[in-house]
């Protein structure tokens, strides 16, 4: 098949190779640098979004935001433009990977409908490690046989996906993951520095935590990080940040409080007001750390 992939970033890359190596006709767009590794690909370096959904039967998205989304889709040279261009009698596919306001996206659906395309939004969970394994988590909405039709290529980079209704509730899927996540990395977070002012081996303290009830692959994967000290991003502070706000601003849209989502989002603006924007989101607990005028030791 051939096969589009816009934004190579930490997520992107790894994604679009598992495409190509599968041999998949590969064209590939992204605003930086081409990455070394698609670069000595088979994939084709398209000079345009555009180009890429002219050149493609199925475009992929894997930008920052909701912005860059639409930017990519509707912007000056975007893949609504080769869209249009199609003339092969094949009914192409945009499946937006990015995570993204779930209101946008249906609106976002309804413009790709429009130019005769159809719209699979399927973001992911499972950071930079699953990227690179192929298995991720991939939440998504789209009708059902255009599911199906794409099914095999998300297969090629996850392993948990779900057909969780139409367009908008894969990305409601995502914030509410993203809610779960960052309240799991905040409560860690607050264990292990309590933990560690009260004198215990924060390292110990994890490890007799892991056999029980408290035991969550947050705290085995982030737990590990904040004692070990190693912040670099699997998923930075900015991007959870980002989906936080999804969440509060689609709490307010629907009228409903998440209190601890709030106080975790402050905990993520207060790191990123301190320099902390691009670490990784297990980085949270440098915030509380500020607060207690302790750091989590190795013990």
């Amino acid at each position: 098949m051939k096969v589009g992939f816009i934004g190579l970033g930490i997520m992107g890359t790894p994604m679009a190779l598992h495409l190509a190596n599968a041999g998949h006709a590969l064209f590939v767009k992204t605003r930086s640098k081409v990455p070394e590794a698609i670069a000595s690909s088979s994939a084709t370096v398209c000079d345009s979004a555009e180009d890429v959904a002219r050149q493609a039967e199925v475009v992929f998205l894997m930008v920052p935001d909701t912005p860059d989304v639409e930017a990519v889709l509707f912007g000056e040279h975007g893949v609504a433009a080769g869209l249009r261009a199609g003339a092969d009698g094949v009914r192409k596919v945009v499946v937006d990977m990015s995570s993204i306001s779930p209101m946008a996206t249906k609106s976002f659906a309804q413009k790709i409908n429009a130019l005769g395309a159809d719209y699979v939004d399927a973001p992911v969970s499972g950071g930079e490690v699953g990227a690179k394994a192929a298995s991720l988590t991939i939440m998504c909405g789209a009708d059902e046989a255009v599911f199906q039709r794409v099914l095999p290529l998300l297969q090629l980079m996850g392993k948990n996906i779900t057909l969780v209704g139409g367009n908008g509730d894969g990305q409601t899927t995502k914030v509410a993951n993203q809610i779960i996540v960052a309240l799991n990395i905040a409560a860690v977070s607050e264990a292990l520095l309590f933990a560690s002012k009260a004198g215990a081996d924060p390292a110990k303290v994890r490890q007799a935590l892991m056999g029980g009830f408290a035991a969550s692959r947050i705290l085995e994967v982030h737990g590990e990080r904040m004692i070990k000290r190693t912040f670099n991003p699997g998923f930075r502070i900015k991007l959870h940040q980002k989906d936080l706000n999804l969440a509060l601003q689609g709490a307010r849209e629907i009228g409903v409080a998440l209190p601890q989502t709030a106080g975790a989002a402050q905990l993520m603006q207060a790191l990123a007001a301190n320099g902390g924007g691009d670490l990784d989101h297990s980085a949270l607990v440098k915030a509380l750390e500020l607060m207690a005028g302790h750091e989590v030791s190795k013990g």
